[in-house]
């Protein structure tokens, strides 16, 4: 019998088929977002290929509720398992009026939507950890039961934005959560040539807070650093920076292309290691998913995606009045 990891994080069988089906819908969102692209229907994408085990395994860590996440543009299963749908992400894609992150006005990957806490990102990268640091600072003052969580790329490790984030949290011992999702690009220049440390969370000693490194093609470890974060942050023990480490299996975005930057050969290694892949196997191995298990997700899950971009193809523009609300006072 395999070794069942799940139980001993106090996850039940039934939590770790969801987090396994959250990962599905984001990688099938994602591609399709791409087809759709490719077909000239929605302009831009930015994917979360690759990533979907650190992002829903470290939102599965959090409360939703009480938590605020501050994501950046590729977590899309963050978004996911924190209350958005298929139907409005796609609805983002089309920048269709009903877009709940800005009403069709921002590219897609700036998620937003105040019932599900999920706080509103910028185009300039890594301007949300700040502000993730400013709600937990509000909810300390206050006496609110919240972590705040905030992601960005390894390249945003080295934006000014992190560092004083990070060192204003250290200092006042706030519950921020600051993970660093590293897949290895920053658009076309790689790790060895944007970091002289070694791993990225080798930065957090600098700022008083303890740093961790994980896999992150393993939503387990994700979940249990993620949780331990949140844990101390509630503690009244300040911040924390976690690293997963995983690799980006497109393109920076639907507007680059990686062949001028990486071989085919080490994208080709790097889907090996797709925890699309290596997950499902860990739940066929305890007998949690069967074939049949596995037809029915799948199925569910492409109907819900072809639902939704009917739906978002369909669904009206917002009037081109409306570009300048919330830009003059009325």
């Amino acid at each position: 019998m395999a070794e069942n990891r799940h139980e001993r994080l106090g996850l039940s069988d039934e939590q770790v088929l969801n987090m396994y089906e959250t990962m599905l819908m984001a990688r099938k969102i994602d591609e399709r977002m791409w087809l759709l692209n490719r077909a000239g229907k929605i302009p831009f994408v930015i994917s979360c290929q690759g990533q979907e085990a650190a992002q829903v395994g470290a939102a599965m860590a959090l409360e939703k509720g009480k938590d605020y996440v501050l994501p950046y543009y590729r977590d899309m299963g963050v978004v996911l398992w924190f209350g958005m749908t298929a139907r409005d992400l796609m609805l983002s894609g089309f920048a269709k009026a009903e877009d709940p992150n800005s009403g069709g006005r921002q590219m897609p990957g700036h998620f937003g939507q105040k019932k599900n806490n999920i706080v509103t990102g910028s185009s300039p990268v890594t301007t949300q950890v700040g502000h993730a640091v400013g709600i937990a600072l509000a909810g300390k003052m206050e006496g609110k039961d919240l972590v705040t969580f905030t992601t960005f790329g390894e390249g945003s490790s080295n934006q000014g934005d992190f560092h004083e984030s990070a060192n204003f949290a250290g200092v006042h011992k706030l519950p921020v959560i600051f993970m660093c999702e590293n897949n290895k690009y920053a658009i076309s220049v790689p790790v060895s040539k944007q970091l002289a440390c070694e791993k990225v969370s080798d930065r957090a000693i600098g700022y008083g807070m303890p740093g961790v490194t994980v896999d992150g093609n393993d939503p387990l470890a994700v979940y249990e650093a993620v949780k331990e974060a949140a844990d101390r942050g509630r503690r009244g023990e300040g911040p924390t920076l976690v690293e997963t480490v995983s690799y980006r299996l497109t393109p920076h975005s639907s507007d680059d292309d990686d062949r001028a930057y990486r071989e085919r050969e080490e994208v080709e290694e790097a889907k090996q290691k797709d925890a699309l892949i290596t997950f499902k196997k860990y739940l066929e191995d305890l007998g949690l998913l069967t074939e049949e298990k596995v037809k029915e997700i799948t199925d569910r899950i492409d109907q819900e995606v072809d639902e939704a971009t009917d739906y978002a193809e369909n669904a009206a523009y917002a009037e081109a009045e409306s570009a300048l609300k919330y830009v003059y006072a009325e």
